[in-house]
């Protein structure tokens, strides 16, 4: 297929193969869904059957020069996050969740960063970024869950607040770790060196803040829908476009962005709007993550992989178990909060994409594949833990759950939930 690829010209070459991805990615959904598994999880899937290592039949440098799919995909999900971040939550709730989320999501980072130092040896600034990349959490599996049991009650609304604020101190832990090894740790790096990334970091928030508020005054009763989203998505490109001129994530900026919307308008249709334009995008952004997950690695990284996959988990429940205690919140959500935490997908796959490029090529490619095919096995054991948290909490009843019934029709799996 490669080489019958070669023969066309760049264009047809581009066009077939996003023709492809988006097929496979489809095709192997249909095997997965079946199976109650995230629609993530076929998508990887299908990047590793199509990619260099399996058919081949993508060429490398086209797989190589998407790496702007990262950026764009991360852009949309991070402005998505970014709605759940209502002024009225954190009014209603206290500083309670802030500190469950800030010690579920550190100690996870702790523990990842000084076990593969100090047990494996292996470079420190790959260590900070694996384990900034532990703090995140994917909520899609939980909350197809929830929807599918019609899950209701305190432990629910618990979980759901401390995800969102979950990925927010990922992308900000995420956006420090980079900065840190941007600036260098050799000897005669200058206090202007290591001060740049952190003040491009401050002034693309100022940007998504900005963003924000002017998309709040474009958005005029009389705009029409198609306008609306142009306009969303010229503002989301544009701030990752200059977050990628000065090589720093657009994550926190976009965030920012989609926050400083929602307070300011109450408008929630655009981001039912926005997630209905973004699968094609994700799904490419997924599919090109699975080619490039090197599986000829597995052997070399199979205690190191095993060891993030098992201590993240420890982690999230030591860490929520340890946030509910501090905060005194009921049994129920003190015993089984972290159990639900388990699945990463959406943001750590993107932030791999972005640590990458930080990294020696060895180094990146190793970070690449951890988090790849952790994110499959996250993924696949997700669901069955967040419904096990659900039952042991009350928040569905028993027999329900155990009749089973399908309200897979009721459950719109939107593969913009897939996100951290």
């Amino acid at each position: 297929m490669e080489q019958l690829l070669s023969q066309l010209n760049e264009t047809t070459v581009i066009l077939l193969s996003l023709s492809i991805i988006l097929l496979a990615g489809f095709l192997l959904t249909r095997i997965t869904k079946p199976a109650k598994l995230p629609n993530v999880t076929g998508y990887i899937l299908a990047g590793v059957l199509i990619g260099p290592y399996v058919l081949n039949l993508i060429p490398r440098e086209m797989v190589e020069g998407m790496g702007f799919i990262s950026d764009i995909a991360l852009a949309f999900i991070a402005f998505s996050v970014g709605r759940f971040f209502k002024k009225e939550a954190f009014r209603d709730t206290g500083m309670g969740i802030v500190i469950i989320a800030l010690t579920e999501s550190l100690l996870a980072g702790a523990l990842i960063t000084l076990s593969m130092y100090y047990i494996f040896h292996l470079n420190w600034s790959f260590c900070l970024l694996l384990g900034a990349i532990a703090t995140a959490t994917a909520p899609a599996s939980t909350m197809v869950t929830i929807r599918q049991y019609h899950a209701r009650g305190k432990f629910v609304n618990t979980l759901l607040q401390v995800v969102a604020i979950d990925d927010a101190v990922c992308l900000i832990v995420f956006s420090l770790a980079t900065a840190i090894i941007s600036a260098g740790t050799e000897a005669n790096v200058t206090a202007a060196e290591i001060a740049l990334p952190l003040i491009y970091n401050v002034v693309a928030l100022a940007i998504g803040f900005a963003s924000g508020a002017i998309l709040s005054k474009l958005m005029t009763p009389k705009r029409s829908e198609d306008n609306r989203l142009i306009l969303t998505i010229s503002l989301l490109l544009g701030i990752a476009g200059l977050c990628a001129a000065v090589n720093i994530s657009p994550l926190l900026s976009c965030m920012l962005f989609g926050t400083t919307y929602i307070n300011m308008t109450k408008d929630k249709a655009l981001y039912v709007q926005v997630e209905r334009f973004t699968p094609p995008v994700l799904s490419v952004f997924f599919v090109v993550s699975g080619m490039n997950l090197d599986i000829s690695s597995f052997g070399t990284l199979g205690v190191i992989g095993a060891s993030y996959f098992i201590i993240r988990i420890i982690g999230k429940y030591v860490g929520a178990y340890i946030g509910c205690a501090a905060t005194k919140t009921t049994k129920s959500i003190r015993n089984f909060l972290g159990l639900a935490l388990v699945p990463q997908a959406g943001v750590a796959i993107g932030l791999a994409f972005l640590g990458k490029r930080l990294l020696p090529d060895e180094m990146g490619n190793i970070l690449l594949t951890i988090i790849l095919s952790s994110s499959v096995l996250y993924e696949l054991i997700g669901p069955a833990c967040a419904k096990i948290a659900l039952i042991y909490s009350g928040s569905i009843k028993r027999d329900n759950a155990a009749a089973g019934k399908d309200k897979d029709k009721l459950v719109i799996e939107k593969v913009g939930l897939d996100k951290e």
